[in-house]
């Protein structure tokens, strides 16, 4: 049995109904995911199963996400070690947990994206580490401009998670 966090992209299905985090559970539970559990009600998920490819599990909760709610959302999935190593990796760990964020990927980055990024950077401190984004944004991360050049079309399927839901996870791991 290995455990895993998986991130949904969004939990926003339109029309201003969101996804209830015991609905994202129940579709985990259906699959056959065991001790299914959830962090604030932004979609990040803990589970145990049989040990399975990263790529199955994330294509087999994204399928069961669409029949469930009738959209398609892109989710990321990490074996609890790997998030361990995620959460332990965070080059800000001075910074208040809320200002500092990972855009996780789904494919690795490279140090080449902090070229693309440079030009969009104003205050904020950047750094790729195993192949994930991470961004200290001095302040409210809504009002960065850096955003706006972290998206899925610039840079491939990841979603945003603060440093204090990576935390968060890592404890619910153990």
């Amino acid at each position: 049995m290995s455990t895993y966090v998986a991130l949904l992209y969004s939990i926003v299905l339109g029309g201003g109904k969101r996804v209830v985090m015991a609905d994202l559970r129940g579709m985990a539970e259906d699959l056959g995911y065991r001790n299914c559990r959830t962090l604030a009600s932004t979609g990040n998920l803990v589970f145990e199963t049989d040990r399975l490819p990263i790529g199955d599990i994330e294509q087999a909760l994204e399928t069961a996400f669409e029949k469930r709610f009738g959209k398609h959302v892109d989710i990321i999935a990490r074996t609890g070690a790997d998030w361990l190593k995620l959460a332990d990796g965070n080059p800000f760990p001075a910074r208040e947990g809320s200002e500092v964020g990972v855009r996780v990927m789904r494919a690795p980055l490279d140090e080449g994206v902090l070229n693309l990024l440079e030009r969009h950077r104003g205050e904020e401190k950047i750094a790729i580490v195993a192949g994930d984004l991470w961004v200290d944004f001095g302040g409210k991360a809504s009002e960065t401009r850096l955003l706006s050049a972290m998206t899925t079309v610039k840079l491939g399927i990841g979603t945003i998670r603060n440093a204090n839901t990576v935390a968060g996870l890592a404890e619910m791991i153990g």
